[in-house]
């Protein structure tokens, strides 16, 4: 769950098309096991990319609150995360625990794993009723990146909402092509006056864009932390789920949206009774097959991050 932020092993596919429990099978498009080539062509006008090697990991586990229902934050920086620490083996990590040390498919890292997304979740100022702000989810990031810092490499991180630019998805597909970014969106009710309102948001990976520079439509690939095939069934918050991506379409819309006014609980008063107001604004819909039966899911924003070895 995301709030509004202020600017959210064993081999299996050359020997078997059995997926064993808490065993991933290949994605070709996150490259788990590869083969998977990367692309980065956004020379324009017309974009096209892909990253290799990102995880896919639950939020779903047992031990967190809620079994993790509002993890979303904390396990789709972990994928990003995952990527730099095995991708391009930087020293990403906590303490004694690096990332590039840890396979999220491997039954006996499961468990480390977990504690791993739980110490973002804490770094993020992660809480049950509210998931976790975009900008506090970069404030982890720089945590988790300290090490890699302490050794020689510098980062950076950033967030762009579909608000500050007039070129969203070309914008997105620029910081794509140096790493897989955190993306999020609110689901939208009908509200007053023919507005829409938001009812909570999700956090999710993007792995892949294809589009327009200054264009309507992208399409994307996504790893999504609450979407798998076992979800719900025995055992699935016990296990890392096989691996996948999700392919979605972003199109930009003008949204007619309501703000309610929030209650100040060190006030007696209840705020929340006060009228609301009203603002357009530009949003980018999702859709696609795994979020047909959502409230409108309106993407909102994206976390950025990079990261460059020591040089000499």
């Amino acid at each position: 769950m995301l709030r509004i932020a202020t600017i959210a092993t064993i081999a299996t596919a050359a020997v078997s098309s059995v997926v064993l429990p808490g065993l991933a099978a290949a994605d070709p498009i996150i490259g788990t096991p590869p083969p998977c080539v990367k692309i980065a062509d956004i020379t324009g006008p017309d974009f096209e990319v892909k990253q290799c090697g990102v995880s896919d990991v639950d939020q779903y586990r047992a031990g967190f609150a809620a079994n993790g229902g509002t993890h979303c934050g904390p396990s789709s920086l972990y994928n990003v995360l995952h990527y730099w620490g095995h991708e391009k083996q930087a020293p990403v990590g906590w303490l004694t625990t690096k990332v590039r040390n840890l396979d999220p498919r491997n039954p006996a890292d499961y468990g480390i794993v977990t504690n791993s997304i739980g110490r973002i979740a804490t770094d993020s100022k992660w809480s049950v009723e509210d998931g976790t702000y975009s900008g506090n989810l970069r404030t982890a990031w720089n945590i988790a990146t300290k090490p890699a810092r302490d050794a020689g490499w510098s980062t950076a991180t950033g967030g762009i909402s579909t608000t500050t630019g007039p070129d969203f998805a070309g914008d997105l597909a620029k910081k794509l092509s140096q790493g897989p970014v955190q993306m999020w969106y609110g689901r939208y009710v009908a509200g007053p006056q023919n507005s829409l309102k938001r009812d909570g948001g999700h956090l999710v990976t993007v792995v892949s864009a294809k589009g327009s520079f200054g264009g309507d439509f992208v399409q994307l690939r996504l790893a999504d932390p609450a979407e798998a095939a076992d979800h719900g069934k025995p055992g699935y918050l016990d296990t890392q789920s096989t691996y996948e991506t999700l392919a979605v379409t972003l199109t930009r819309r003008s949204v007619y949206e309501y703000l309610p006014v929030k209650d100040d609980e060190a006030t007696p008063a209840d705020e929340s009774l006060q009228p609301g107001t009203y603002r357009s604004v530009e949003r980018w819909e999702l859709s696609g097959t795994a979020y047909a039966d959502q409230n409108k899911p309106l993407v909102e924003g994206f976390n950025w991050f990079t990261m460059s070895p020591p040089v000499g």
